[in-house]
C-alpha cells in the first residue's frame, strides 16, 4: 500500500509539472520573442535571442501610446467591474427577497440572455449606438459591459444570497436600519467572497477584450491596450518584435495585480466555493 501511494504521489506530481510547463510555455515564448528582431522571430521562433533587442519595448511603448491606452483600459475595467458587481448584487438580492412571479420571469430572462452569442447582436448594436451618436465613448463601452456582464453575475449572486439567513436582515431592520442600509451594511459584506470571484472573471474579460472595443472606440485617444497592439499590423507586414513587446506590456499590469492580490483572490474563491 505504501508503495502504491508513493507511486500515485509521484504520478500526480509529474502530471502537475507537465500541466505547469504547458501552461507557462506560451508566456515564456512570448517573452523570449519580445527581445528578438523580426528576422530571428520568423526564422527561429522557439530559440533563445542571440542579442536582446530592448528597442522593441521602447518602440512598443511609443507606438502604442501606452500611458493613454493604459489609462483608458484602467478606467473601463475598474468602472465596469465595480458597476457590474454592485448592480448585479442589488438585482439578485431583490429577486431573492421579493420572489414574485414577475421577478421569477425577469430572472429567467436574464439567465436566458447568457446563451445569446455576442456575434449575433453586434451589428445591430453598433448600428443603433451609431445612429444615437454614442460610439467612440468610453462610458458607452462601460454601459455595454454592464449589460453583457450582469446576467452571469446576477445568476451567481442569486444562488449565494439564498444561503444568507433572512433573520440577519430582519434583525437589522428591527434595529432601525432601512432597506438600503441593511443591504450595504449586512448583505454586501457577506457577499465579499462572491464579489471577489465575479471581479476576477470580469477583470480578465474586460481588460483583454478586443472585439467590443474595436467596434465602439474608433479614435486613437480612446483606444484600450488590446486595441493599441493592432498598430503593429501593416497592410503587408507585421512588426513582430514590438508586437510581442506590446503584448507583454498589455499583460504585465494584470499579472502584477494578481501577484500582489493572489492571497485575497484565492481566499475569496475558496470561501465562495464553500458557500
Amino acid at each position: 500500500m505504501a508503495g502504491q501511494s508513493r507511486i500515485l504521489g509521484w504520478a500526480k506530481l509529474l502530471s502537475l509539472m507537465v500541466a505547469l510547463v504547458l501552461f507557462i510555455f506560451p508566456f515564456l515564448l512570448l517573452i523570449t520573442n519580445s527581445f528578438k528582431a523580426n528576422q530571428a522571430i520568423t526564422s527561429d521562433p522557439l530559440g533563445l535571442p542571440a542579442s536582446f533587442q530592448w528597442d522593441n519595448y521602447v518602440s512598443a511603448f511609443d507606438k502604442m501610446g501606452y500611458m493613454s491606452a493604459f489609462g483608458n483600459s484602467l478606467l473601463i475595467t475598474v468602472a465596469g467591474v465595480l458597476l457590474i458587481a454592485l448592480l448585479a448584487a442589488m438585482t439578485a438580492h431583490f429577486f431573492v427577497r421579493h420572489n414574485s412571479k414577475l421577478n421569477q420571469y425577469l430572472f429567467f430572462l436574464m439567465v436566458a440572455a447568457m446563451i445569446i452569442p455576442f456575434q449575433a447582436i453586434m451589428i445591430p448594436l453598433v448600428k443603433i449606438y451609431g445612429s444615437l451618436g454614442l460610439l467612440d465613448n468610453k462610458w458607452s463601452l462601460i454601459y455595454m459591459y454592464i449589460g453583457f456582464g450582469s446576467p452571469l453575475a446576477v445568476f451567481i449572486y442569486h444562488g449565494f444570497i439564498k444561503s444568507i439567513p433572512l433573520e440577519l436582515e430582519e434583525a437589522a431592520l428591527m434595529d432601525g436600519c432601512g432597506r438600503v442600509q441593511t443591504f450595504f451594511r449586512i448583505v454586501l459584506p457577506v457577499l465579499l467572497p462572491t464579489s471577489v470571484t465575479i471581479a476576477v472573471l470580469n477583470v480578465l474579460w474586460i481588460w483583454n477584450d478586443f472585439l467590443l472595443p474595436s467596434l465602439v472606440l474608433t479614435s486613437s485617444e480612446q483606444r484600450t491596450l488590446p486595441l493599441s497592439t493592432f498598430y503593429f499590423y501593416g497592410t503587408y507586414t507585421v512588426d513582430y518584435g514590438p508586437l510581442m513587446a506590446g503584448l507583454v506590456l498589455t499583460l504585465l499590469p494584470v499579472l502584477v495585480v494578481y501577484l500582489f492580490a493572489q492571497k485575497y483572490i484565492i481566499q475569496g474563491v475558496m470561501q465562495g466555493s464553500i458557500k
